[in-house]
């Protein structure tokens, strides 16, 4: 390799290098100074993010025979993932400090973690994609289980691990079956291997259903959702939030750049079919059982399970539109999910309590911008309009409907009628209903937390009004994958 051929490795150098450097300082930070590290990771973020702005640019780069990619597809998804990771940093400091769990590994660990998302998005490789979740999950089990004198916690954290540990096994299953039909494990490869052997193996079609079974895990589609209401109400509430949005999209990102680049000849008969079944199972199951919740984290769990249906649209289009539709709405559910969960952690209390919708009760009287600023989070959630979750929503469903897929644009309306009944219930919680003792008590603002707030409600605005930019910047991302 050439010196050159090392700058689209900038970005998880600092990122690995950042994580290191917090690991090592950390036996030498006193106690009461720990958040400093915490402000390491953030300035690491912000300098990946500002290396990728050179790599911009209309023809992707191959490195390590073609394992690692970089184009304005993968690049996308690491801004996005840069974005997640520094947010969770920023809103977690407070956090540990109350929680006394304020060490150096955590910051570390999610720079790791946001490192296996980048490896994940730029993968051209099974290899490379196996290694990209691997370095995500390890770093994901620690971080469930941080609390590790809360029994809860660590219930979390070990359900996780097991049922990840599982989840692997079928992914590498699927993988070694792709690589016995077809001689390889490049995305490319598989792909001119399975348009030249004409009608699909017996084992290509097996290692296709392993893989899916292996994604559905990460990114907690039916029926291999059962970890994810577990794990999100055990872990920690910073460590939550990133667990909805970081892997779940970068999940989506691998998926489709395995399905779209390796496996698409198998797309119309397919993948395709299978994925409109899960899409529907998916946003189904998690908008019903939600409206049973009475834990908002819990609630915001299956929430999260049922916009995992959503997204899975844009896949099952299987056309531009449907993937820069799923694009869009990524990044609208990151803003409107960690803005939703920033403001659920500022109102929990030492333990990781007050984490039930009653807690909420008066919330709009005792604490008016908080709840005005949550209300404007479960709207957007709902898709109710000049919102970016109603653009997203309409993008998706409009995709879908252009394909063909009438009855599945009507069943993800109908689901996003049924969500407004849970979300509204914590808005009329807030509003309509009179604080009782032992209600939600509101810390002074913290300049992080109040700044992420902010930022993300002017952003959810931005999204449902002006959403030209990032859809423009979505189209010319998956462009990289034709």
């Amino acid at each position: 390799m050439t010196g050159i051929d090392y700058l689209p490795l900038v970005p998880q150098l600092i990122l690995i290098l950042g994580g290191m450097a917090i690991m090592l300082l950390e036996p030498f930070t006193a106690p009461g100074n720990k958040s400093r590290l915490g402000q390491i990771a953030v300035v690491a973020t912000a300098a990946a993010a500002y290396s990728l702005k050179f790599q911009w640019e209309p023809h992707a780069r191959g490195l390590f025979f073609g394992m690692f990619v970089v184009d304005n597809y993968s690049i996308f998804f690491q801004w996005l993932f840069l974005v997640i990771t520094g947010i969770c940093v920023l809103i977690s400091m407070r956090f540990n400090e109350r929680e006394s769990t304020n060490r150096g590994e955590y910051y570390a660990l999610l720079l790791f973690a946001c490192s296996g998302m980048s490896i994940m998005a730029a993968s051209a490789d099974l290899i490379l994609t196996f290694i990209g979740i691997e370095i995500l999950s390890i770093a994901t089990y620690i971080l469930a289980g941080f609390r590790r004198t809360d029994p809860r916690c660590n219930e979390s954290s070990l359900k996780y691990f097991l049922l990840g540990s599982f989840a692997t096994a079928f992914l590498l299953y699927g993988i070694a079956l792709l690589y016995g039909s077809t001689g390889s494990t490049n995305y490319q490869i598989i792909r001119d291997v399975s348009a030249f052997q004409g009608p699909p193996q017996t084992t290509t079609l097996v290692g296709l259903g392993l893989l899916l079974v292996g994604f559905g895990f990460k990114i907690a589609l039916v029926p291999f959702h059962a970890w994810a209401p577990d794990v999100y109400e055990g872990a920690p509430t910073p460590v939550t939030a990133f667990m909805t949005v970081g892997p779940k999209a970068a999940g989506f990102a691998a998926l489709v750049r395995v399905l779209v680049q390796a496996l698409p000849a198998f797309g119309p008969d397919y993948w395709t079919r299978i994925l409109w079944v899960l899409s529907i199972l998916t946003m189904t199951l998690g908008n019903v059982v939600a409206i049973r919740q009475t834990n908002i984290k819990r609630m915001l769990a299956y929430s999260s399970i049922a916009h995992a249906g959503y997204i899975l649209i844009g896949i099952v289009c299987n056309s531009g539109a449907g993937y820069s539709a799923l694009l869009f709405y990524l990044v609208a559910y990151t803003v409107m999910n960690l803005g939703a969960f920033t403001i659920v952690l500022t109102l929990t209390r030492a333990g990781d309590k007050n984490v039930n919708v009653d807690d909420y009760a008066g919330l709009g009287r005792t604490a008016p911008f908080l709840a005005a600023m949550l209300s404007l989070f479960l709207i957007s959630l709902s898709g109710i309009p000049l919102t970016g979750g109603f653009i997203g929503k309409f993008y998706l469903f409009s995709a879908a409907i252009r394909q063909g897929f009438l009855g599945l644009a009507i069943i993800g309306v109908l689901n996003s009628l049924v969500s407004v009944a849970y979300y509204f219930r914590v808005i009329v919680t807030m509003y309509m209903r009179d604080p009782h003792e032992g209600v939600a008590q509101v810390e002074v603002l913290r300049i992080p937390v109040l700044a992420v707030v902010s930022i993300a409600a002017i952003a959810i605005l931005w999204l449902g009004i002006y959403p030209s930019q990032i859809l423009n910047l979505a189209d010319h991302s998956i462009l990289a994958l034709k």
